[in-house]
């Protein structure tokens, strides 16, 4: 791990399937995160809750104290509750308690409702999911935060950085396999062509 770590990056992405394989996997995420932040480097968590690899308690209890070491957190709605203090909380509760970790941003994955993102006391940003045939779901998640994470890279405000994250998902989920559909950055606009549109 320290040689993949010395190389320098800008991003560490982390995932909760990786913390639910067992303890030690769960170390080597903290030490990432934390080399990460002492690095400076941005640091991304998708939750990613698999209930047939851990419970909701077992999840919060490792997921929860990361939260410091996380500056952008990825969750879709039911998620949410396992890092924001529970199903009893709404919403806005549950953010603000993740943010009050040191969280400086929060994305709400709402399926076909879009998604949301919070930055501290703002009022949250929203992002419609797009309207594609669905052929495969499997996938969008990743999708979603790939398109993020890129856009944050590319240096975008966070308004863009959403809507490539929805449009990212919206060519995954159009496509079967998880990957296969994935577009380059110049495909992305062409969920802006009005269908029947030509393409050139």
């Amino acid at each position: 791990m320290k040689s993949a770590l010395d190389t320098g990056a800008r991003i560490l992405h982390l995932t909760g399937i990786t913390c639910a394989l067992g303890q030690r996997p769960l170390d080597t995420v903290r030490e990432a995160a934390e080399r990460a932040a002492q690095a400076g480097w941005t640091v991304a968590l998708d939750v990613n809750h698999r209930s047939r690899l851990w419970d909701a308690t077992a999840a919060a209890a490792a997921l929860q104290p990361l939260l410091p070491l996380v500056d952008i957190l990825i969750a879709s709605d039911d998620e949410l509750p396992l890092v924001g203090g529970g199903a009893g909380a709404s919403t806005a509760e549950q953010v603000a308690r993740v943010l009050a970790c040191g969280v400086g941003e929060v994305l709400v994955k709402r399926g076909a409702e879009g998604a949301d993102l919070y930055l501290g006391s703002a009022a949250p940003l929203h992002a419609p999911a797009h309207s594609v045939p669905v052929a495969d779901t499997v996938g969008a998640g990743d999708a979603f935060c790939a398109g993020y994470l890129s856009a944050l890279l590319d240096g975008l405000p966070p308004e863009q950085r959403l809507q490539r994250a929805t449009r990212t998902a919206a060519f995954a989920v159009a496509c079967a396999g998880d990957w296969e559909g994935l577009p380059h950055r110049d495909e992305i606009a062409l969920l802006d062509v009005a269908p029947g549109g030509a393409v050139r």
